[in-house]
């Protein structure tokens, strides 16, 4: 009898659970991820985990940064993509799957119709970097070379039709450089070779390469902004340093999810996650890898993309950049 009322009463209560209004568990009951779609160290990794910190204090439950990478940054992406959209899995999203690879190749994903864009943590310049042993002083002094010896020369990137690839692709049409593209899985692995003499210069953010500055390994020629940056003084922008006027990009990261997500949900992690970020104790370690943070919410997010796909898409026909 007990067993027959026990096994009734379970019944009635997975029946009540599941009518139309009953109450749901508050959001988050369990652990969350952020999904980072590049390997350790790169920009995006960085800023991902200490946003998936911030909003495990925030939101009272952890939320656990898993790497993912590939196919620059389309695997990590096109995950998040799929994913279940209940709000326990996150994007650490960034200009290059997002906005570039789409515009170079067919993804399996599609922005617009698989994301929802909660916050946009702020813009960073990239830096033209080069060897100490190049011979070039500043940043038209290397253009001048560059163009003197076309075809001699290679550059770096994170993966094709990613970040670096792009931005550095629009520098060498602009500057009238003729350079081989040497793609790497990563940050890391680019930067690897970068020192080994395998490339001659690359285009990289402050998080992949900020260290090796320091330490007098890579030397900066340039900001891909048209504005100095507070956070990297004496760097002057290229459009001025190397004479390419109208030369003005800067990576951005955010925060997306699946975009079927819950309207509910996806405002409670926006405001954690704007509420977070406005936190003085945050500017210095995004400082640490050149970024300013200005948090906005989705509708500025989405109108920051909407201005990158009409300036790149252009500039990508132009330069008949496809990714085989």
């Amino acid at each position: 009898m007990t067993t027959r009322r026990s096994l009734l009463m379970g019944a009635t209560g997975v029946l009540g659970a599941s009518r139309p209004g009953a109450a749901q568990p508050a959001f988050p009951n369990r652990s969350m991820r952020m999904i980072i779609p590049w390997p350790p160290g790169q920009s995006t990794d960085v800023q991902g985990r200490l946003v998936a910190q911030m909003l495990g204090q925030r939101l009272g439950q952890t939320c656990v940064p898993e790497n993912k990478p590939g196919a620059g940054g389309q695997i990590g992406t096109d995950f998040v993509a799929k994913a279940a959209p209940d709000g326990y899995t996150m994007l650490a999203a960034s200009i290059g799957p997002i906005t570039f690879s789409p515009l170079v190749q067919k993804t399996a994903y599609d922005v617009d119709r698989d994301f929802a864009a909660v916050a946009f943590y702020g813009l960073s310049p990239y830096l033209l970097l080069i060897r100490p042993s190049f011979p070039a002083s500043d940043a038209r002094s290397f253009v001048a070379e560059a163009k003197r010896h076309p075809g001699k020369y290679t550059y770096a990137s994170s993966g094709i039709g990613g970040a670096q690839h792009l931005i550095t692709a629009l520098f060498c049409g602009r500057a009238g450089i003729d350079a081989l593209h040497i793609p790497f899985q990563g940050s890391g692995p680019a930067m690897a070779a970068f020192l080994g003499g395998q490339v001659d210069f690359a285009i990289e953010t402050v998080a992949g390469a900020g260290a090796l500055m320091k330490n007098g390994q890579l030397k900066a020629l340039g900001l891909t902004t048209d504005k100095p940056s507070a956070l990297l003084p004496g760097i002057p922008p290229l459009a001025e340093a190397a004479d390419i006027p109208g030369y003005d990009i800067g990576g951005w990261n955010g925060l997306m999810l699946p975009k079927a997500t819950p309207p509910e949900i996806l405002a409670r992690i926006e405001q954690a996650t704007l509420v977070g970020l406005a936190q003085p104790d945050l500017r210095a370690p995004f400082a640490q890898i050149g970024v300013d943070l200005q948090p906005q919410g989705p509708a500025a997010f989405a109108e920051q993309m909407l201005k990158e796909r009409a300036l790149f898409g252009p500039v990508i026909r132009q330069l008949g950049i496809r990714a085989e």
